[in-house]
């Protein structure tokens, strides 16, 4: 057997492995039959076709050009490189390779139908748009073009007109791939979270195991409010993708919110061990650690969350909270007087900063902060109480009086409350009386 005829058997080996969607075995018999052959382009085409099922586009391309090299003039090839270069994100070179197809074959659909979707990915939808009523004067049906006219819709913000096009591309092509998620993620831009549904579970039915559209899925139920559906979706992707860090982190974030901080701290360290690194994470396992009365594990875990997103006041808060309670004052204060040069208005973190300076002895500033958080919410029991006991402190019985009374107007039922007042009318009746009462040491009414 000669070696001609020998890549002859190799090639007509590699067809039946690639019907038989055995890509790599295919590429094996195909890459033996170039290295006797380099000079056919067909298979050099057929080479650029498998590098693509294996997810090699960059390979592909070069293959297709090595085939366009042998054979320039095969048209094939060309409208197969434009599919290669649109896979690889170079639009406008794509654009270029259908512009000249299009001068050759301008009674192709093609030529058209492939620059509505490059036009639509660069931007230029004016282009876009021309090239589907191109297309429509030659095939009123072609599901594609109503795919990628949709697409360019959906870009400028025009959603119902895009689920139009989809609908219609479900007319033409009840099986077609992805346009059912498509009309999914449009509804759910609008909040019709129902219709999303539907059309999510359309798709779905195409492609159980489709771990991406599950996970799109519980992002809707998340939207939606339904935690328990998304929790659920979220189990069964880890069923079928043990290693899916994102579906390990939603479901910590869902453990936080049912209050699980055991659980969700477990989901956070999982994402974090298989990869998952958003912005929020060490945030979150530094929350969820305070939760469960971890605060030094907290603390460590927010020290890098404050390093990673410095300018995130809700990070610089967590770790005040958690150096609050290991009773280290001076570096807590600063963590909150840094969430409030991110957040000036924001009343709890004033509020925090009250703390800090009642645990450091620091009346006065404690008391411009407690005021201040007041102003910001009148009705903050929390502020009120302890302005009030920092002014009897200070023996400003007045302001303390006054400061109280407010506090009972918001909480007329506090038994605290009303336990200062009676001490203070007792402080009162001691000044008449001119015996000096004894100094209230003001202790703030949350830690």
């Amino acid at each position: 057997m000669n070696d001609w005829f020998e890549a002859e058997l190799r090639v007509e080996r590699a067809q039946q492995l690639a019907e038989a969607q055995r890509w790599a075995d295919a590429l094996v018999e195909l890459e033996a039959a170039l290295e006797i052959n380099p000079h056919n382009a067909a298979w050099h085409a057929h080479h650029a076709f498998l590098l693509e099922q294996l997810g090699r586009p960059a390979d592909s391309l070069r293959a297709y050009e090595k085939a366009l090299e042998i054979d320039p003039d095969d048209s094939d090839i060309r409208f197969a490189m434009g599919g290669a270069l649109m896979a690889l994100g170079r639009y406008a070179r794509a654009v270029e390779v259908y512009t000249a197809l299009a001068a050759e074959h301008p009674n192709d659909e093609r030529v058209y139908c492939h620059r509505i979707a490059a036009y639509a990915e660069l931007g230029l939808h004016d282009l876009a748009e021309e090239m589907f009523y191109l297309a429509q004067q030659i095939d009123e049906d072609c599901p594609h073009c109503f795919f990628h006219v949709g697409a360019s819709l959906a870009a400028r913000g025009m959603t119902a007109r895009a689920i139009a096009c989809w609908k219609r591309v479900l007319e033409l092509d009840p099986e077609y791939a992805g346009v059912s998620a498509r009309i999914g993620r449009a509804y759910r831009q609008q909040r019709e979270f129902d219709l999303a549904r539907e059309f999510y579970l359309a798709e779905l039915r195409c492609n159980a195991g489709d771990t991406d559209l599950l996970f799109e899925m519980a992002e809707l139920a998340v939207a939606a409010g339904q935690p328990a559906s998304a929790r659920n979706k979220l189990q069964q992707i880890i069923e079928l993708d043990p290693e899916h860090g994102g579906a390990f982190f939603m479901l910590g974030q869902i453990c936080v919110q049912n209050r699980q901080y055991e659980k969700a701290l477990q989901c956070f360290e999982t994402a974090a061990v298989l990869g998952e690194s958003p912005p929020a994470l060490e945030l979150l396992r530094g929350e969820a650690a305070l939760h469960l009365g971890r605060f030094d594990e907290a603390r460590k875990l927010l020290e890098v969350a404050v390093e990673q997103t410095p300018g995130e006041a809700r990070a610089h808060v967590a770790l005040g909270d958690a150096l609050l309670h290991l009773e280290r004052y001076p570096q807590a204060l600063e963590s909150f007087l840094r969430a409030a040069s991110i957040q000036p208005a924001t009343a709890q973190i004033h509020y925090r900063i009250a703390i800090c300076n009642i645990r450091l002895g620091r009346f006065e500033p404690a008391l411009r902060r407690c005021v201040e958080t007041i102003r910001l919410d009148p009705k903050h029991i929390g502020a009120l109480q302890d302005a009030a006991v920092i002014n009897m402190h200070l023996r400003r019985w007045r302001q303390a009086r006054m400061i109280l009374d407010r506090a009972l107007q918001v909480e007329p039922k506090s038994e605290t409350l009303r336990h200062l007042r009676s001490r203070l009318w007792l402080y009162r009746i001691a000044r008449l009386l001119r015996i000096r009462p004894a100094k209230v040491a003001p202790v703030s009414s949350q830690a």
